[in-house]
């Protein structure tokens, strides 16, 4: 099967002047009133590495710390946008898994969205910024806010430990079959057996052994866990399977979801937009445009309209980088 190269939308800008830049931003936040249209232009057009850059240049060049000056000009949307594009990937996402397990009550679909999608490296990043931002392991941290086969997902996942490499077809016959014998066991023996599995075979490998769980028993493996599993494990276990199947696709599902019917999941929406801007943005605009007959540019600028401001969805549309 063609492997199709994951491509973002934002991309380093060729022309890049960290002072110009800076300078600009200065104009835009100086004096009386803000002027959004620099910041949005400025921010949302350079990659990650150079708005870096250009945090350490604003600092050097005026005294200043630039997320600060930024917190104390925007706000809303708008800000919480802006100021996630300005942290690092791995900071971002720390950031994004603390808030999801601070005070009472846990945002899960956030665990799930951010551990079942990201590679090993990635892992490996956020643990450290994890570690750096709170002085607690983000595995300590998970083991403290969740409980049973759950938390055995996420901490499996959150070692950052999958295995890499192509697929090995004895062995995807073996796991297949695992997880078809794991129907026969009681509950708990059966989701440790598809948390072996899907938690550590490499991506290659499952893909193959979802093909070999077909033809052995003629259903899909969603099927199965959709029918056998409940709750977080449920949910935890699908979101696995379907990011392994078609990683752009499963973050399509999640920006439709966030902007469908009354009320946008504007955290939702943003953490996806900016998780995934340099890494495979234009390929889940394709898959947006397959599933929902509409590009992502059309629900951004058209669905949101009555409930978004205007900066803010100029920002999105100039992350989501031009219409399909």
């Amino acid at each position: 099967m063609a492997t199709i190269e994951p491509k973002g939308t934002v991309h380093p800008a060729s022309d890049f002047d960290p002072v110009k830049d800076c300078e600009a931003l200065r104009k835009a936040m100086k004096g009386f009133g803000t002027d959004e249209g620099p910041i949005i232009d400025i921010i949302t057009q350079r990659s990650n590495a150079q708005r870096q850059q250009i945090y350490k240049t604003f600092k050097s060049h005026f005294g200043r710390d630039l997320m600060a000056d930024l917190k104390s000009e925007i706000s809303g949307n708008l800000a919480r946008l802006i100021l996630g594009l300005m942290m690092t990937p791995a900071d971002y996402d720390a950031k994004q898994l603390n808030k999801a397990m601070a005070g009472a009550g846990t945002d899960e679909k956030v665990l799930i969205e951010i551990l079942t999608t990201r590679t090993n490296k990635e892992i490996h990043a956020i643990n450290a910024a994890y570690k750096a931002a709170y002085h607690k392991s983000l595995e300590d941290h998970i083991k403290s806010d969740t409980s049973g086969h759950f938390r055995k997902i996420l901490v499996s996942l959150s070692q950052g430990n999958r295995e890499d490499g192509d697929a090995d077809a004895e062995r995807a016959k073996e796991d297949a079959r695992e997880m078809c014998d794991a129907s026969d066991a009681d509950a708990g023996s059966k989701e440790t057996r598809f948390l072996s599995v899907l938690c550590t075979r490499s991506y290659p490998h499952l893909k193959r052994v979802f093909q070999e769980y077909i033809k052995m028993t003629n259903h899909d493996i969603e099927q199965i866990i959709k029918e056998e599993m409940s709750g977080d494990v449920k949910d935890a276990l699908l979101a696995l399977v379907r990011s392994i199947k078609n990683k752009p696709g499963f973050f399509a599902d999640r920006l439709y979801k966030s902007m469908k019917g009354a009320g946008t999941d504007d955290r939702g929406l943003t953490r996806i937009m900016i998780s995934r801007s340099e890494i495979d943005l234009l390929n889940i605009r394709y898959e947006f445009k397959e599933m929902h007959g509409k590009s992502l540019h059309h629900y951004i600028e058209f669905n949101m309209q009555a409930e978004t401001s205007g900066d803010y969805r100029n920002a999105l549309l100039s992350i989501c980088g031009g219409d399909d």
